[in-house]
């Protein structure tokens, strides 16, 4: 029976997902699966004790996430999920690396609503582009913190027209440590609490 153990070693050497050759994906997926089908939070956008937090991404089939990569001189760094359940909130950070002060920061602020037990209905609200040494960036946390006290940002801050249709994140598998999203263009997320 394939476990976390398995999952994690086989997303081990992807760098994220960056570097996963189609077999990886597919053997990466059967064991999401495994851990899916096992899921021990039976409603889990009704445990904001376990979902809440900051959320380290370990692997995403996402091709438009792993795109950043793709940009000119550009590392893609660390990448968080932050969910703050109180406020309706998801907080997605993208670090990158790049030449020396150039460290960039991408972070979008979407708010959500319960749709089921599984899934939240996400809207898109805010993005957030700058680098991280002029915009003081301090780490997921402080930053989210910082983005919602209304301060001024040394960073390209705009809102995100709203689309017709919501997105959506259906949270597969939740524990204290590991949670498993697939959203709605069909990516799977896998993420470890930071």
């Amino acid at each position: 029976m394939i476990g976390k153990a398995e999952l994690l070693a086989a997303i081990a050497p992807t760098n994220r997902g960056i570097l996963a050759t189609p077999e990886q994906q597919v053997a990466i997926n059967a064991a999401a699966v495994c851990l899916e089908e096992r899921n021990p939070t039976a409603n889990p956008t009704a445990a904001a004790a376990l979902l809440n937090g900051d959320w380290r991404l370990l692997y995403t089939s996402s091709s438009e996430l792993l795109g950043i990569n793709r940009l000119p001189l550009t590392e893609l760094g660390q990448i968080y999920q932050c969910i703050r359940s109180d406020r309706r909130r998801v907080y997605n950070i993208a670090e990158t690396r790049s030449l020396p002060y150039l460290e960039g920061l991408v972070s979008v602020v979407a708010g959500f609503e319960v749709a089921s037990p599984q899934r939240l209905s996400v809207r898109f609200e805010r993005a957030v582009f700058g680098l991280q040494r002029l915009a003081n960036y301090p780490g997921a946390a402080a930053w989210i913190e910082r983005l919602e006290s209304g301060q001024r940002l040394t960073a390209l801050d705009f809102p995100i027209r709203r689309r017709e249709s919501p997105g959506w994140i259906d949270l597969t598998y939740l524990d204290d440590q590991l949670r498993i999203n697939r959203g709605n263009a069909g990516s799977l997320f896998v993420l470890q609490r930071a």
